[in-house]
């Protein structure tokens, strides 16, 4: 195992395939990442959604996508001209990881491409153990999607953050009142197959009550852009509310908490969840 990916490892203390699976998964993310910096991709995109905040900012769930957005709309932006440089560098730790591009069935603005290994030669590669690697399909894949938006909304800003491993190396990523903004966005208008994304729900807990700031401007021209705000007045905070409480009403929580449990390690984070608990929780955001 290489010395960098034995100490990315040693943060974990898997106890079971998935667990093992899942920490995996997460350095090859942030291998990953490392070859985008190293190809300057962040010269014109910007880290944003659940691993953002998982790796970034310690957000306590997994997260599976690597999702970005340029710094202004590029329709000639082509995400493949990267392939190569993740591909190369996550060989260099030890993964043979193919990247392959997704073709589109439907014009979007959304480039989207697949890091993917052979799951069980890849935990062998961590030296996961014969007892583990016996349990996981000879066949099975492990993937992580990478989405880009070519064609982002404008009112956000960026920063600067640092990883240290597997060496140190830099990030763009969107401020937390944009990433909350990305986020509160996605729970009030995200239909996913009529399910219910308990990620977003579980997230918005975590803002809540971490990082309560949220952008309200940016939120405004995500929901223009999406045709969920076509007023000619601005966006106000008690619009923002009364938006958010009704989708609280609406919520499936039995639903949610389905959903991200997978996802979370402590189940009993999600024992309290109601509507009435959704309620106080909104009750903390702070619109700036």
């Amino acid at each position: 195992m290489h010395e960098a990916v034995a100490r990315m490892l040693a943060k974990y203390e898997p106890k079971s395939v998935d667990d093992t699976v899942r920490a995996l998964r997460e350095i090859i993310q942030e291998v990953a990442l490392l070859g985008l910096w190293r190809a300057k991709f962040f010269e014109h995109a910007a880290f944003y959604g659940g691993t953002a905040l998982r790796i970034l900012y310690g957000l306590d769930r997994f997260s599976e996508d690597l999702d970005f957005s340029l710094l202004e709309p590029n329709s000639n932006f082509n995400l493949a001209r990267y392939t190569a440089s993740l591909e190369e560098e996550l060989l260099a730790f030890g993964f043979n990881v193919r990247v392959e591009m997704v073709n589109k069935t439907v014009e979007s603005a959304v480039q989207s491409a697949f890091l993917k290994a052979n799951t069980r030669n890849e935990l062998l590669v961590i030296e996961a153990g014969e007892e583990l690697t016996g349990r996981v399909a000879a066949g099975q894949t492990l993937k992580v999607k990478i989405e880009v938006d070519t064609d982002p909304p404008t009112g956000f800003t960026t920063q600067t953050r640092y990883l240290l491993q597997p060496i140190p190396f830099a990030v763009r990523s969107y401020t937390l009142p944009d990433l909350f903004a990305g986020k509160m966005h996605a729970l009030l208008f995200r239909r996913w197959k009529n399910r219910v994304k308990g990620r977003d729900w579980y997230d918005f807990v975590w803002y809540a009550a971490n990082h309560p700031q949220l952008n309200i401007s940016h939120l405004e021209q995500r929901m223009r852009q999406t045709g969920h705000w076509t007023s000619e007045q601005r966006l106000l905070s008690s619009d923002l509310f009364d938006l958010l409480f009704k989708t609280i009403e609406q919520l499936d929580v039995k639903q949610a908490k389905n959903d991200v449990d997978p996802f979370v390690k402590d189940k009993n984070m999600l024992a309290i969840w109601s509507h009435e608990f959704f309620h106080d929780v909104a009750g903390r955001i702070q619109t700036v």
